[in-house]
């Protein structure tokens, strides 16, 4: 068995790497990208909080039984601390329904951290999709929540 590619340097590489895998399917390029860690989380939208590498692995893998998903990030924020970046994005997710392709937007956070192996994900948590797209709020509301 072929050893799976790792992302290169930095975070925004490791991004790239984890949305090229989600793409195509690829699991074992796709969990390359994630920490070595017991405790990485990941939330898929609308869906339960999954805790360490078997849990991830699974969880996809029933992703990509119908094939690849075609989430494009679009629109990062990137905040990057030393040994720790915390990028929101706004994935662009492409569907083929009975009418064609139509899309979604689902909101993400992706954290990474800097790993004796490089840059890895140790988090990944998606709201549920939405058919328009979201706005970009950046004044203060009167109610926050």
């Amino acid at each position: 068995m072929r050893k799976p590619k790792l992302p290169p340097g930095t975070p925004d590489d490791t991004e790239v790497a984890f949305y090229d895998a989600l793409q195509h399917a690829d699991i074992d390029r796709l969990m390359a990208c994630w920490a070595d860690e017991d405790d990485i989380v990941c939330v898929h939208p609308g869906g339960p909080r999954l805790v360490g590498h078997a849990a991830v692995r699974v969880a996809f893998e029933a992703l990509f039984a119908t094939g690849g998903v075609m989430a494009v990030p679009e629109r990062i924020r990137r905040l990057d601390a030393g040994h720790c970046s915390v990028h929101s994005v706004v994935e662009r997710v492409s569907l083929a329904g009975d009418d064609g392709i139509n899309t979604a937007w689902v909101v993400a956070t992706n954290v990474y951290a800097k790993t004796a192996q490089g840059w890895r994900m140790v988090a990944h948590h998606a709201s549920p999709g939405m058919q328009i797209e979201p706005p970009e709020v950046s004044t203060p509301q009167a109610m926050l929540h």
